[in-house]
Parts: C-alpha cells; structure tokens; sequence
C-alpha cells in the first residue's frame, strides 16, 4: 500500500502540483476574490523572509495589512522587511526574531506578542526538513519540534487575542506529501527504524492537518484552513530536496503561484463561505486521503496527538495549555 500511496501521489503531482496544474487551476480563480483593502488588520506570517511565505506577505501588504514578519535571521528578516516596504510603500511591516523548534521562547514570545499587538490572521507557515535526525537543544527532534509542536504552541497561546478578532483566520501551510502517511502516534520523534527525513516532515504535514480540523472544532469563532501550496520552486525546496528540484526545477511553480492560496485563504471574504477546517489547494477544498489508502486516522489516534502535545508545551508553558 505504500508503493500505492506514493505512486499515486507522484502522478497526482504531475498533474495538479507544478506549475501547468496552477495555470489550469487559475483559468476558474475570481479575480475580485482579491480586490479587498485589508487596511487596519494584521497578519502573522512565520517563515516570513524567502519563497512562499515573503511572498504572502508581499502581496498582503499590498493590500494595506499590518505586517508582522516571523523569523529566525535577523539579517535575512530585515533585508526581506525592506524589499516588501520598498516593493509595496507599506511601512506597516515589523520583525520578530523567533525559533520555531523552541518551545520555550515560542511562549515568551506570543505572551509578549499578544500583550502588545492586535492579530487578525496568524499564517504558520514556517517548516524545516532535516534530513539526518537532529535534536534541539530541549532534546526534540528538530522536524517535528518545529512543524508540528512549535506550530502547535503558537497557534494555541495566540488563539485568545485571534478571538477578540473579527473575522479571525488561522492558515496553516502543510503539504500534499501528507498523503503518503497515516498518523502515527506510536513514535512521534520518529527514534525507531531508520531516520527518513521527507517521511518524516510528511508525517508532521498529516499531523497539521489533524490539528487544522481539531482546532476548527473547538474554536468556531475563528475561522482555520490549511493548504498545500504545490511544487514550489523555493530556497527550502532547492536546499533540503536538490535532486528533486534538479528534475523538476522546469516544472516547478514560482513563489507567487505557491503563495496564491495562501494570500485568498488569508484576505479573501468568498473563503467565509466554506467550513472551517477544510483543506485546500487552489483556491477550493480537497480530499485529505488519495483514493482507496487507508491513511485514515482513529479518533483514539488523533485525541492522543493532542495529548502528546499538551504534555510537551506544559513543560515550557508559563501556564497549562489546552485545547
């Protein structure tokens, strides 16, 4: 079944994920789903400062929206402030310097973040793939410590200032790599077998999207989607798939197509429309499984990843952390 899942989801690939598959897409976009004036309301972007996520931000504060930049470089976050102020006149566009695989200054920083700031839109879009099985200085595994955990930890500390927002929207960026895996709680650092880092960061994709729907359950009053942006031909891709990007790199869509439904899923009233919860690429909901896999997850299963991550973000909570 394995063969199958990934077979599958590499012809599935070639037909929707690269560029051709946006063009053919795009031909049916709305484009007054984008003639919006966002002026007065502030977006979060994590991973902020190159490919998908610079873009997304370039292009809301096109629109007039308070930018706030989530980044781990401070050289590599002012130089992108700077293109996006220069490219947009926009000079609502602020860095925040953050480590998305600590748990511990995830908290300080959303506690300080939320005591200070409004937010109307938190984007996670931040993720690394790491290869080699890597450990964080808290001795958490680096991939799921940051797409998975200090997703988590950020989305729930910030849901209380997200909530006294109108029209609150949570967009978590994930990937249809997730389609090769079934949630697996049995070994969430993946410390058995042999390390494998794509399986790995596919693993932490399907857990975001159990998250999405989990978390659009238990807060109607904001609205969560998450999306898979394509093949992208960004800095992260080139650096932790080169031979993947060497064969496809022809094929492969630009930041901005990447970055499209992010951008609709953010500003967009036509997304108000849909369930929260929801999976998207290109602008409309999609199945979370290929056909005929069985990477459908028990509720037992996913109550436990809940569990599990409560009992990891207590460790450094300034309080208790719940769903």
């Amino acid at each position: 079944m394995s063969l199958y899942r990934n077979t599958i989801w590499f012809i599935k690939g070639l037909r929707e994920y690269t560029r051709s598959g946006y063009e053919a897409a795009a031909k049916l976009f709305v484009a007054e789903d984008l003639e919006v004036d966002v002026a007065g309301r502030s977006y979060m972007i994590t991973g902020a400062n190159s490919g998908i996520g610079k873009s997304a931000a370039t292009a809301i504060a096109k629109k007039g929206g308070t930018i706030h930049l989530v980044c781990r470089s401070k050289e590599r976050a002012e130089e992108a402030k700077k293109e996006i102020v220069e490219a947009t006149g926009n000079t609502n566009v602020l860095v925040h310097l953050l480590d998305m695989s600590s748990p511990k200054e995830i908290w300080e920083f959303a506690e300080k973040f939320k005591s200070e700031n409004k937010l109307d839109v938190l984007i996670n879009n931040a993720g690394c793939m790491v290869n080699k099985r890597e450990l964080t200085e808290d001795g958490i595994e680096k991939n799921f410590a940051t797409n998975t955990l200090g997703m988590y930890i950020l989305t729930t500390a910030l849901i209380p200032a997200l909530e006294k927002a109108e029209d609150a929207r949570v967009v978590n960026v994930s990937s249809g790599g997730m389609l090769v895996q079934k949630l697996d709680v049995s070994d969430l650092q993946f410390e058995k077998g042999t390390f494998d880092g794509t399986m790995a960061y596919a693993q932490n994709k399907r857990q975001q999207i159990v998250l999405t729907e989990q978390w659009a359950k238990s807060y109607p009053k904001i609205h969560f989607s998450v999306m898979h942006p394509g093949w992208a031909d960004t800095p992260a891709v080139r650096s932790s798939m080169p031979d993947f990007h060497a064969k496809m790199k022809n094929k492969l869509r630009t930041e901005d197509e990447g970055a499209d439904t992010i951008i609709w899923l953010a500003i967009s009233p036509a997304v108000t429309k849909f369930a929260s919860g929801l999976f998207f690429q290109d602008r409309k909901p999609v199945s979370t499984h290929l056909p005929l896999a069985s990477t459908h997850s028990s509720p037992e299963d996913e109550e436990k990843l809940l569990q599990a991550l409560e009992e990891f973000s207590k460790r450094f909570s300034p309080g208790v952390c719940k769903l």
